[in-house]
């Protein structure tokens, strides 16, 4: 059976199965508390233990003394109850309660997904998390000072590596670097998280529009998605020139295959190199237009070049979409 946790300043409740932590309990349903490191080294998710029992893997971690244990501090992120307990914590309810933070990377991966798009994954140093919301981004700080913008494509509770989509552009600073001369195992200093494209309750179904490598954070807002279970509908619209261009076709094509509240929908827009294509033809937002006569019943998250999301904000309120329900990110390109 497992052991319920109260947050008593809140009145939230969760579950916590055996050999699980509070941390990543709260975390698996969905409650953001904050955490650094979690591997109880920071501190970060120290919080007051009102009642009941935890216990430590090992022995008390190194972010949490004898002393502050007597007091009833815990040490979420290494914490195991052995009863029912309440504790007393804040949760990350916004981007605004994330703490900005400046951290040291690894390249581990550098794959080509197709000729002009290729993914990062980068790995922080051993003692650090980056925490973060699903459809943020970081900033690359280069030598100079000089900042380069990217979404995390992966999810927060994979928050192991982060993982980003580079498209080259002839003259752009980091993807020229990127293509042309980055290695595994190459350091880069990132700072992050950034961004308010978030994820916003509601009772209403959703609508994703990606164009291009805009599909980043939406990835990372539907993998979220399918970890705290989300069941409103999600209809993933993807606008790229050729079908090379969609370089994670078949990843989109498995969410919708095992999951029922899940439908994609690809949009090419280079009629002359479609090639016996099947699927929709055209701009991306005309697709979405075709497709619903009304959307005043929706959620929209849009992420792409600017020309998309411009077209997506003057034409979908004429479908009857209420601006404050429309949430986009605009992929500005920034020349060396």
């Amino acid at each position: 059976m497992p052991f319920k946790s109260t947050l008593a300043n809140q009145a939230i409740n969760f579950d916590i199965e055996q050999n699980e932590t509070v941390l990543d309990a709260a975390l698996r349903q969905n409650i953001s508390l904050p955490y650094g490191c979690r591997n109880g080294a920071c501190g970060a998710c120290k919080a007051e233990l009102v009642e009941g029992q935890v216990v430590y893997p090992k022995e008390l971690p190194p972010a949490l003394n004898q002393e502050e244990h007597e007091q009833g501090k815990a040490l979420l992120c290494q914490a195991l109850p052995t009863s029912d307990i309440t504790i007393k914590a804040r949760t990350v309810d916004s981007a605004g309660d994330l703490k900005l933070r400046k951290l040291p990377c690894r390249v581990t991966t550098c794959e080509k997904l197709n000729d002009d798009v290729i993914r990062l994954f980068l790995e922080l140093p051993k003692t650090e998390r980056l925490q973060f919301l699903a459809g943020q981004y970081i900033d690359i700080i280069m030598r100079g000072g000089k900042r380069r913008s990217f979404s995390m494509a992966n999810p927060p509770h994979k928050d192991q590596q982060i993982e980003l989509h580079i498209r080259h552009y002839n003259g752009g600073l980091f993807s020229e670097y990127a293509f042309n001369e980055l290695q595994e195992r190459a350091l880069l200093r990132i700072e992050g998280p950034l961004g308010q494209f978030t994820l916003h309750e509601s009772d209403r179904p959703i609508l994703m529009i990606a164009g291009g490598t805009g599909f980043a954070p939406i990835k990372s807002l539907i993998e979220h998605c399918l970890e705290i279970g989300e069941t409103r509908q999600i209809d993933l619209y993807w606008g790229a020139r050729s079908e090379t261009d969609l370089y994670l076709n078949d990843m989109a094509n498995r969410w919708a295959e095992e999951n029922t509240n899940i439908n994609y929908i690809p949009v090419l827009s280079e009629l002359d190199k479609l090639n016996g294509w099947q699927g929709k033809k055209g701009f991306v937002h005309e697709a979405v237009m075709e497709d619903y006569s009304d959307l005043s019943g929706h959620d929209v998250y849009a992420c792409g070049p600017p020309p998309m999301i411009n077209a997506i904000v003057e034409s979908l309120p004429k479908h009857g979409l209420d601006r404050e329900h429309l949430f986009s990110d605009s992929f500005e390109f920034a020349a060396n």
